[in-house]
């Protein structure tokens, strides 16, 4: 359902959230485990939405632009791909109009709980979540132990 890219959006900024300090483009590839070059495209698409800000410098990196109680992963994901809805008949037939049948307003009602659970959840949500799985890749710690 959601692309491969809005998932490793979703990833960096639970780990920058976590962080709370800037950090560099390879320090986030690192701790996702998401391919360098990808995430630097990535990251440039949330500066651009005004989700992530970079600074450049020692002790520079990427941040969050506002607190994780602020941010949702609706944000994240517009950000990246905005969710779809379906507003007219995507087939073009002249009958239904702007009245939906029955199985396009089936799916744009799924696609509207998706948005409204992605409004309602924070990163601060995320993050305060007591599931032990942290909201990212596997470390190298964990595949340790």
């Amino acid at each position: 359902m959601l692309t491969q890219s809005v998932e490793y959006a979703l990833r960096a900024v639970v780990f920058l959230a976590k962080e709370g300090e800037p950090r560099t483009t390879a320090q986030v590839a690192e701790a996702t485990q998401v391919p360098s070059a990808y995430l630097s495209k990535i990251l440039q698409g949330l500066a651009r939405a005004g989700v992530v800000r970079s600074q450049r410098g020692i002790g520079g990196g990427m941040t969050l632009v506002c607190g994780p109680n602020e941010l949702t992963i609706l944000d994240v994901v517009n950000a990246v791909e905005p969710l779809q809805r379906i507003e007219t008949c995507p087939l073009g037939l002249l009958e239904h109009g702007v009245k939906l049948c029955s199985l396009h307003r089936r799916l744009d009602n799924a696609m509207k709980s998706v948005e409204d659970a992605f409004r309602n959840s924070t990163l601060a949500d995320v993050l305060a979540d007591p599931n032990p799985s942290v909201p990212l890749c596997g470390t190298a710690d964990s595949a340790e132990g």
